[in-house]
C-alpha cells in the first residue's frame, strides 16, 4: 500500500515498468483509492486529490487512462476501485505505469493507493460476457505482515467502484474516460435504478473529436439535492450534493468510443423539489447549456455522439 503526503505542486508521483504481459491481448488495470483526510472545521476548503493514472509505452504512447476527478474526503474510511480496460500494442513486451497528482500539495491532499492488479480478459463466446483471470498483481511488501486473502477483503475496504469501464482498442489514445464501442460485443449490464424509472432524453449533441468539459451545478437555490450519475450503464459519481461548485467530468469523444450517455438520477429531492441541476457543456467549438430536472419515477438522460 503507498501512503502519499502530496508535494507543493503538482506531478507525477510514481513511475515503474510493467512487464510480463502479453502482446495484442486484452486486460484490465485496477487500483483502490482513498482520501485520508477527514472532513474537518480546520480546513474548509481543501485541496483535494485529483489523480491521472496511465499505461503509456516506452515511447510515451497511452494505452490506457485512468482519470480518477477529486477525491472526496469521507467521515468513515471508504475504499474506491477504479478500473481501465485496455490492448496491449502487438510489438511492445514493456509498458510504464505513470501515477500523477494533478492537485497541488496542502490542507486534504493526502491519500492511499492499494491493490494494483492486471487481469487479462477472456471472452469465451459470443453471449458471454468478459471472464477476467489474474495474471499478474503488483505485490506489496511482505516484511512481517499477514497476508490477507483476496477472496475475504476487509469490511471496511472496497465497497464501491467509480470509475467507468474502458475498454479502447488496440493502440488507440485514450484521453479521457473511454467507453465500449457498439461494435464490442462485451458491455455494462443496465443498473436496476434506470431499468424501474424512465429516462427521459434531454439532449443529443454531435460533436467533433476531441476532449468534451462537464459541469454540474444546483439550478437555483442551494436546497440540498444530491445526485448519481451513470456513464454508459456506470456508476462514476455516487450521492454528489449539487451545489455553485461544480460537479466536473471530462469525456473523450473519437472513433474508438464515439457514443456517450450521461444519466442523471435524482437520490433526494432536497427542500424544494424536484431535483434540479443545470449541466454547462463545453466541446471544442460549442457551449451548451441543459437544464436538468429529475425525480424518484423520472431520470434525466444527456446523449454525445461523434459528428460523422
Amino acid at each position: 500500500m503507498l501512503l502519499v503526503n502530496a508535494a507543493p505542486h503538482e506531478g507525477i508521483f510514481f513511475r515503474t515498468a510493467i512487464t510480463g504481459l502479453k502482446n495484442n491481448t486484452l486486460y484490465e488495470l485496477g487500483l483502490w483509492l482513498i482520501n485520508l483526510c477527514k472532513p474537518t472545521e480546520k480546513c474548509p476548503f481543501p485541496l483535494l486529490p485529483m489523480l491521472n493514472i496511465r499505461l503509456e509505452t516506452p515511447e510515451g504512447k497511452i494505452v490506457a487512462n485512468i482519470v480518477t476527478g477529486n477525491l472526496p474526503r469521507v467521515r468513515e474510511p471508504r475504499w474506491a476501485q477504479h478500473l481501465a480496460y485496455f490492448t496491449t500494442p502487438a510489438s511492445t513486451a514493456t509498458l510504464i505505469l505513470v501515477m500523477s497528482d494533478n492537485a497541488p500539495g496542502g490542507c486534504g491532499n493526502d491519500f492511499a493507493l492499494d491493490d494494483i492488479t492486471f487481469r487479462e480478459c477472456v471472452k469465451q463466446n459470443e453471449q458471454s460476457t468478459t471472464v477476467p483471470k489474474t495474471t499478474s498483481v503488483i505485490k506489496k511488501s511482505t516484511a512481517s505482515k499477514p497476508i490477507t486473502k483476496k477472496s475475504e477483503p476487509p469490511a471496511q475496504k472496497k465497497k464501491i467502484q467509480l470509475t467507468p469501464v474502458i475498454r479502447p482498442k488496440a493502440d488507440t489514445v485514450s484521453k479521457t474516460i473511454p467507453v465500449v464501442k457498439h461494435s464490442q460485443k462485451i458491455i455494462s449490464s443496465t443498473p436496476m435504478i434506470l431499468k424501474t424509472r424512465e429516462n427521459a432524453l434531454l439532449r443529443r449533441i454531435e460533436t467533433e473529436a476531441g476532449s468534451i468539459k462537464i459541469d454540474i451545478y444546483d439550478n437555483g437555490e442551494i436546497d440540498g439535492d444530491t445526485v448519481s450519475i451513470y456513464h454508459n450503464n456506470t456508476l462514476i459519481r455516487s450521492r454528489m450534493r449539487l451545489s455553485q461548485k461544480p460537479i466536473s467530468i471530462t469525456l473523450g469523444v473519437d472513433a474508438s468510443q464515439p457514443h456517450h450517455e450521461l444519466i442523471m438520477v435524482a437520490e433526494n429531492l432536497g427542500s424544494i423539489p424536484p431535483n434540479t441541476s443545470v449541466m454547462i457543456i463545453t466541446t471544442a467549438s460549442n457551449r451548451y447549456e441543459v437544464f436538468i430536472s429529475s425525480s424518484e419515477q423520472k431520470n434525466a438522460k444527456v446523449v454525445f455522439d461523434l459528428k460523422k
